[in-house]
């Protein structure tokens, strides 16, 4: 007769515990990764220009959009300024397709940019945002995030190694 050993409770422990700490890890990355491959790009909102309907903190999926198809009241991601990476997340109040420019305005600001957007700026359409996933995002491309990641990694297979050590002794 076969009888089936019984494992050790701080074996299945240490296993369990690596196993939770993979998936959270998993979890918290798949709103930053997944989207990519999909053809979204992502940003941080850092100012309170789009409040309340995107607030600061807020992570904004872009999509690819054609700027002549882009309509008044649609939210649109352009670069601020030639020399600069910023990426500025607002309205379009007036799409002037024989200029090829959009006003813009954020919903917190009481008039519209003074600077119209050309086409060559306009980087997509927002496509949606997550309030307060902007903050994760930026904590998980930080070094620190990235050093975090990095000993989540770690202890989830320290926790699986020692699991299967105990079985082992068995």
């Amino acid at each position: 007769m076969n009888r089936k050993e019984r494992k050790s409770p701080v074996a299945v422990l240490c296993s369990a515990l690596g196993t939770v700490l993979l998936i959270l890890l998993v979890a918290l990355c798949l709103p930053l990764t997944l989207p990519r491959v999909m053809g979204y790009d992502i940003y941080t909102v850092v100012s309170g220009s789009m409040e309340p309907s995107i607030p600061t903190g807020s992570l904004v999926y872009i999509e690819d959009a054609q700027p002549e198809d882009i309509e008044e009241g649609d939210v649109i991601a352009f670069y601020g300024a030639r020399d600069s990476a910023a990426v500025i997340t607002h309205r379009v109040v007036e799409n002037n397709t024989l200029m090829g420019q959009f006003t813009t305005k954020g919903d917190a600001n009481e008039k519209a940019d003074v600077n119209p957007v050309d086409y060559e700026d306009f980087i997509g359409k927002a496509a949606m945002s997550i309030p307060w996933l902007g903050k994760s995002a930026q904590l998980f491309t930080s070094i620190q995030g990235k050093a975090a990641a990095g000993a989540v990694i770690i202890a989830a297979m320290l926790f699986h190694l020692i699991g299967n050590l105990l079985e082992g002794k068995k």
